[in-house]
C-alpha cells in the first residue's frame, strides 16, 4: 500500500508537469501515462494486477465516473449557442456517422472474426462513440465569451464526444438484449424511447434549475456563482447523473444536457472558468489513473486473446469506417473538406469503450468477453498513440492554414 501511495503521487505530480513539458510536442499525456503504466507494472514490485475481466465491477465504476466528469467538462466550455444549423456537423456524426461506425464494426466482427452477433454488435456499441476523456488535445478550449471562437473541427469533435456516449448506449442495450434472449419490443420502448427521453428532460430541467440558481437566485448567500466553488462542478454532475439513473434514464446523455444548460444560462460569467477548471482537474487525475491501470492490464497479458482477424477488425474500424463514414456524413456541412478529414479522422477511441464493454459483460454472459477486452484494448492502444502523435502537428498546421475565416463562421 505504501507503494501504491508513492507511485499515485508521483503520478499526480507528473500529470500537473507533463501537459506543460510536451505542449506543441506530438506527444499527448495518454501517450505518456500509458507508457509510464506498462513500466511501472513491468518492474519486479508485486502490484496486484489490474485485470478488468476479474475486476469488472471496479473497472466499470472507475470508467465511469471518469466518463461523467469528463461529460461536464466538455459542455460547460463549449460557446457556441445550441441551435440546428450551428450545431449541423453534430447531428451529422450523432446520426449517421456512429451507426454506420457501430453496424459496420458489428458486420466486421461478425463475419470476419467470428463472434457471435451478440458480441459482435457489443464491439461495434462500445468501440464506435469518439471519446470525451482522451480526445483533449483536439477539443475545444477553456470557456470564453465569444460565441463563434471555436473552429468546426474542434468544435465537431466536442460536441460529437459529449452526445455520443449517451447515444451508444441503445445499441450497448441491444448487444445485452440478444445475448440475454429478451424481448426486442421492450428494448424499443424502454432502452431506446424511454431512457434516452428521461435522460434528455432530467438534464435540461436540473441544468435550467442549477442555472437560475447559480447566476440568478435573489439572496447572495445561495448564488454559488458569487462564491466561486469549484468543487461544484462535482456536485453538479452526480446530481444530474444519479437522478437519472434513479428514474431510469441515460445518465450520460443528462450530464452533458444539464453542463450545456448551465452554460447558456449565463455565457459571460466567469464562474463558468471555475468550475470547468475544477471539472478538469479531477478528469485529468482519473485519466492518468485509468491509463496506469489500463499499462499494467496490457503488459499483465490483457492482449493474449489477440488473432490477427481481430487486429484486422480494429485496424479497419479506425483507418477505415469512422474517417470514411465520419467523412460522408459531413458532405454539405460547415466547414472544409480538410475540416472534414480531420474531423473524420480523430475518431479517438478509450475510457468510453471500457466502461460500456465493462457493463455490458457485468449485464449478461458473453462467451468471448477475454476476445473483445483484447480488441478493445488493441483499438485504444492504437488510437493513444496514432492520434496523439499526430494531434499537435495536425492542429497546429490547421490553425496556421487559417481554412476558416471569421466571415465563413457558423451562424
Amino acid at each position: 500500500m505504501d507503494l501504491a501511495f508513492a507511485i499515485a503521487g508521483i503520478a499526480a505530480l507528473l500529470a500537473g508537469l507533463l501537459p506543460r513539458l510536451v505542449e506543441g510536442r506530438p506527444l499527448s499525456l495518454p501517450v505518456a501515462f500509458l507508457g509510464l503504466g506498462m513500466l511501472i507494472f513491468a518492474l519486479p514490485l508485486d502490484l496486484p494486477v489490474p485485470d478488468p475481466l476479474e475486476h469488472k465491477v471496479v473497472a466499470e465504476h472507475l470508467t465511469e465516473v471518469c466518463v461523467i466528469v469528463a461529460l461536464m467538462g466538455a459542455g460547460l466550455k463549449l460557446d457556441r449557442p445550441l441551435g440546428w444549423h450551428r450545431w449541423s456537423s453534430t447531428w451529422r456524426l450523432l446520426a449517421i456517422a456512429m451507426p454506420v461506425t457501430i453496424a459496420g464494426t458489428a458486420v466486421f466482427g461478425w463475419w470476419w472474426a467470428g463472434l457471435t452477433p451478440a458480441a459482435a454488435l457489443l464491439l461495434g456499441s462500445a468501440l464506435a462513440p469518439t471519446d470525451p476523456v482522451l480526445a483533449s488535445d483536439v477539443q475545444v478550449g477553456e470557456p470564453t465569451e465569444d460565441e463563434d471562437s471555436e473552429d468546426e473541427v474542434r468544435f465537431a469533435l466536442t460536441s460529437e464526444a459529449g452526445l455520443n456516449d449517451a447515444l451508444a448506449f441503445p445499441f450497448v442495450y441491444a448487444a445485452i438484449t440478444l445475448a440475454l434472449n429478451e424481448s426486442l419490443v421492450k428494448w424499443v420502448a424502454v432502452d431506446v424511447f424511454y431512457k434516452l427521453a428521461v435522460g434528455l428532460l432530467v438534464g435540461l430541467g436540473i441544468g435550467w434549475l442549477l442555472g437560475r440558481l447559480f447566476f440568478r437566485a435573489s439572496q447572495d448567500a445561495v448564488r454559488l456563482a458569487k462564491h466561486a466553488e469549484g468543487f461544484v462542478a462535482l456536485a453538479v454532475t452526480f446530481l444530474a447523473y444519479g437522478v437519472t439513473e434513479l428514474a431510469g434514464g441515460y445518465g450520460f446523455l443528462a450530464v452533458f444536457i444539464c453542463a450545456v444548460m448551465i452554460r447558456s444560462s449565463e455565457r459571460t460569467h466567469h464562474y463558468h472558468q471555475v468550475l470547468h477548471d475544477f471539472a478538469e482537474q479531477v478528469e485529468r487525475l482519473l485519466t492518468v489513473l485509468l491509463l496506469l491501470l489500463f499499462g499494467g492490464a496490457v503488459v499483465n497479458g490483457l492482449l493474449s486473446a489477440l488473432t490477427w482477424q481481430l487486429v484486422a477488425v480494429g485496424l479497419v474500424l479506425l483507418f477505415v469506417l469512422r474517417p470514411l463514414a465520419a467523412w460522408l456524413s459531413l458532405r454539405g456541412s460547415p466547414g472544409s473538406k480538410g475540416e472534414h478529414a480531420v474531423i473524420a479522422f480523430f475518431g479517438i477511441r478509450g475510457i468510453g469503450s471500457f466502461y460500456y464493454l465493462a457493463y455490458a459483460t457485468a449485464a449478461a454472459t458473453f462467451t468471448e468477453a477475454e476476445a473483445l477486452w483484447s480488441l478493445v484494448g488493441f483499438v485504444v492502444i492504437v488510437s493513444v498513440v496514432v492520434h496523439g502523435v499526430s494531434a499537435t502537428p495536425v492542429m497546429q498546421r490547421l490553425d496556421r492554414r487559417h481554412e476558416r475565416t471569421p466571415d465563413e463562421s457558423v451562424t
